[in-house]
């Protein structure tokens, strides 16, 4: 794969992008340099409200949103969602989606700490108009933690199990089965569907269903529940050969769940795909290429399994002050 820009066949991008936004000027003004760059037809700001429990934060809430409105400089149509009230990120960031999918029928998502390659936007229109019918697949991954070792037929992506969520896209027809509530779970655990999805892959069963246990009922995630959407209709999605989003927001004092500084996927390289995309010609999922990039994402250090446990357990205003005691402890020490 060399890194090209875009495919010379597009003058330009005629796939909406959806942009999820809040108090992170930093991350923004580089996600959206990128946006700029691929110069989308139609762009969704989606913005939550100020805490009013955080000093200071809806100068920063603002600063941000001034920012974008100040610097789209290309002929655009523009659509806001604004809250004035801080919302969470469960339902902040799954009501801008449905909202996304209530004005369009296909699109790409972005969050202000997800960096793509400009590849990746005609990827996403590329499969997003490929796929647009075929109900089986539901998502499409724009980053992948492991290339394939034996990829011999070069193709520019694979099918896998779910996909990630950091720099993604999808259809409203897919979303319009999205249970926020997990309504169904409880019946599934009874009827015991996952031992028929998940045959001969206990380890990876078992990991799904600890996170759908955390995510039942709770207050302040949307991902899993879209996970757990896509494995209970049983999809297959899609995922790049190369990696293709990075996201920079690990480690940073304003982060919601990215706590932990975490180098496993902050250094990870950010690529582009050649084009015209080779398309594989079966669509079923590529287990080797599945299971490594599972078991990479589930692999986590003693450091990032803690962040990820206080987040659950304990108030945000907590999990902040950690973060702030451990950069005075790194900087005490560097002196």
């Amino acid at each position: 794969m060399t890194n090209i820009e875009m495919p010379e066949s597009k003058k330009s991008l005629d796939t909406p992008v959806l942009f999820l936004v809040f108090n992170r000027i930093d991350t923004v003004k580089q996600v959206f340099a990128s946006i700029r760059q691929a110069r989308p037809p139609r762009l969704y700001i989606a913005s939550d409200g100020a805490r009013e429990s955080v000093t200071g934060e809806q100068k920063k809430v603002d600063s941000v949103r001034d920012y974008i409105a100040s610097n789209i400089d290309w002929e655009c149509d523009v659509k806001t969602l604004y809250r004035n009230n801080n919302l969470g990120c469960k339902k902040a960031v799954s009501s801008a989606i449905t909202w996304f999918f209530s004005n369009e029928e296909m699109g790409i998502i972005l969050e202000d700490d997800c960096l793509p390659s400009q590849s990746f936007y005609w990827y996403c229109e590329e499969l997003l108009e490929k796929y647009k019918d075929n109900k089986q697949i539901m998502h499409i991954a724009g980053m992948t933690y492991v290339e394939h070792p034996s990829d011999m037929n070069n193709y520019s992506y694979h099918f896998v199990r779910v996909g990630g969520i950091w720099g993604w896209a999808s259809w409203k027809r897919a979303w319009d089965l999205y249970e926020l509530e997990m309504e169904s779970y409880p019946q599934a655990k009874e009827e015991n569907i996952f031992d028929d999805l998940f045959v001969g892959e206990s380890a990876i069963k078992k990991t799904y269903i600890n996170w759908f246990d955390q995510a039942y009922g709770n207050t302040h995630t949307w991902d899993f529940q879209w996970t757990y959407t896509k494995i209970i209709n049983n999809s297959i999605n899609i995922m790049p050969a190369v990696n293709l989003v990075k996201n920079i927001g690990h480690g940073t004092l304003d982060a919601t769940h990215t706590l932990s500084d975490d180098g496993v996927y902050s250094k990870m390289a950010l690529k582009n795909l050649d084009f015209p995309l080779k398309h594989p010609r079966f669509i079923v999922v590529d287990r080797l290429f599945n299971d490594m990039n599972f078991r990479f994402n589930v692999r986590r250090t003693f450091k990032s399994l803690f962040y990820h446990s206080i987040e659950f357990l304990f108030p945000k205003f907590l999990v902040k002050h950690l973060k702030i005691l451990k950069k005075s402890f790194r900087k005490s020490a560097s002196i």
